[in-house]
């Protein structure tokens, strides 16, 4: 079940910290909904456990997140995949893209997923929700973090 998402997020930083940001692990893991851990394994890999709820199911995922096509500054393409165990497994893409805007930056992203197993079962209007959920938990958080640094 393939699902994509995009938006834009203005941030009250600058680009050199909505970057910083971008790349600090405990930053990262302050922000995503349910992560419990996320552990550096290379410069460009981390290791991830997150639990969320998708409706009346609630998963644990572990699994590992790669950024690739990094062009600093500018932005990077971070991809994933994550084991849900019975409930499933996740996997998807994001390509993040900064942008000057005045004194603020510009945040887009273009986020492609797709779930299997007992989470597909859900529907696609349930997943489309908690989803959409999750990023806006996720910018709301991140808006903070760089708003603070």
């Amino acid at each position: 079940m393939p699902m994509t998402m995009s938006g834009t997020i203005e941030l009250a930083a600058s680009r050199a910290t909505v970057w910083n940001k971008l790349n600090d692990p405990d930053t990262l893991k302050s922000c995503i909904p349910g992560c419990e851990e996320l552990n550096l394994l290379s410069e460009h890999e981390f290791e991830a456990v997150a639990i969320n709820r998708i409706g009346p199911v609630k998963a644990k995922f572990k699994g590992r997140v790669t950024l690739s096509d990094i062009s600093p500054m500018e932005g990077y393409r971070i991809s994933g995949t994550g084991d849900g165990g019975i409930a499933g497994f996740a996997k998807g893409a994001a390509s993040v893209r900064l942008a000057d805007h005045g004194e603020n930056t510009l945040l887009s992203y273009e986020v492609e997923t797709q779930i299997g197993g007992k989470l597909a079962q859900l529907g696609q209007r349930l997943i489309n929700g908690t989803a959409k959920k999750l990023a806006d938990q996720f910018f709301e958080r991140f808006a903070e973090a760089v708003k603070q640094a």
